[in-house]
């Protein structure tokens, strides 16, 4: 029977025990056991589809990535420790010494250092190509390419790249498309509706919603997640069963959770985009964003990332950051509660100005991760410190 997303998120779940619980128990255990000797060697020969060590899966584990997979209409995936743990795992597994990835440049500060400081050691080399500019990808395609990457909506500036044209140029050249969905979450975007044949999460995020446990998935084609697998269960990059059942019950308030987050946050940023004090705001359902038609295709909502840029620069977002009374200041997002950062003076300080620039960080941008308050008093706040 065909279910909609938010059924497959509450409805979604590992198979209940003698004790026929009604909400998944917690699977705290490190390993399995068996029947027998024939059991364990049918087991481990993989003649049999069971949990062996929770390294390699768990319950837990399984449940979360099921209805991930459920919500993206991917095959299979996997889950991790962490966001980056899923980042760098997709790509230790499924690359090789020599092997290329073409990227857009608006990619998530330590997924750059990934590319340019650890990757290039096995001799992995990166180019990349500007949000705007996707008619320069093609001419970054080389012989040793394999992977065309993308995050969107990006981090921190809140760019829309089109999915369906870097599937079309992916599927021309033969690439795996992976794209980091984090920013939308399952509920507000599907890349592989549009071609991906991978996708990627930091839970941590709009999934957890709550600022409580760190957690990342992959999600795509059966075969490519095998590899990722494989890989994975070797080096140890597991999601812990607590924490999978964490964004497993997370899940099934997704839906009403991101559905308060973009109207809050397309309000605050309407009341932005009117504040004298504003050289500019991006939001994805803001006619004014320059992506605006591409997130109205492959979005529901516009999320709940508002990123603006004060007039005064640096100094001027020192002093906002100092005035804020309500919103927590804080490197995470996705939160219930409202965070602000300013990149350029915390997150970002250590980018030379052109680096910055080049990912749409001016020296006044700030990165509002819209929460669940009551809207006005959200409001409230940034309008007192945004006074001169």
């Amino acid at each position: 029977m065909s279910r909609n997303f938010e059924t497959q998120a509450v409805r979604i779940q590992t198979e209940r025990s003698q004790f026929s619980e009604h909400s998944t128990p917690l699977y705290l255990t490190s390993s399995f056991v068996f029947d027998d000797a024939e059991d364990m060697r049918a087991s481990f020969a993989e003649e049999k589809q069971r949990n062996l060590y929770s390294r390699f899966s768990n319950p837990n584990t399984t449940e979360f990535v099921d209805k991930i997979v459920a919500m993206e209409g991917a095959e299979a995936g996997y889950a991790f420790a962490t966001g980056m743990g899923a980042v760098f795992s997709t790509f230790a597994a499924l690359l090789s010494a020599g092997d290329h990835i073409v990227s857009s440049r608006s990619v998530f500060g330590s997924t750059h250092s990934l590319f340019t400081k650890y990757l290039p050691k096995w001799n992995i080399e990166t180019s990349y190509f500007k949000v705007n500019e996707l008619d320069k990808v093609e001419s970054l395609i080389q012989p040793n390419t394999k992977i065309l990457y993308a995050e969107s909506p990006t981090n921190p500036a809140v760019d829309i790249l089109d999915l369906e044209a870097l599937s079309q140029i992916a599927k021309k050249h033969n690439l795996l498309l992976v794209i980091d969905n984090c920013f939308a979450t399952p509920y507000l975007q599907n890349p592989i509706k549009f071609g991906a044949d991978l996708v990627i999460h930091s839970a941590t995020k709009l999934i957890d919603g709550q600022g409580r446990v760190l957690g990342g998935v992959t999600v795509g084609k059966a075969e490519l997640v095998k590899e990722i697998y494989l890989f994975s269960r070797n080096t140890g990059p597991a999601m812990s069963p607590f924490n999978a059942w964490v964004l497993s019950k997370s899940l099934e308030t997704l839906a009403v959770r991101v559905d308060k987050h973009c109207e809050n946050a397309l309000k605050v940023a309407q009341f932005l985009e009117a504040h004298p004090a504003v050289n500019f705001v991006k939001y994805p359902f803001l006619p004014s964003h320059p992506q605006y038609e591409v997130a109205k295709k492959q979005m529901r909502l516009g999320g709940n990332i508002v990123a603006f840029e004060i007039k005064g620069g640096i100094e001027a977002g020192r002093k906002f950051l100092n005035k804020i009374k309500l919103c927590s200041l804080s490197a995470n997002l996705g939160d219930s509660r409202t965070i602000v950062t300013h990149p350029a003076s915390t997150t970002h300080s250590k980018l030379s100005e052109e680096d910055r620039l080049e990912v749409g960080i001016t020296d006044g941008l700030v990165r509002s991760s819209i929460g669940l308050e009551f809207v006005d008093d959200v409001i409230q706040d940034l309008k007192q410190a945004l006074e001169v």
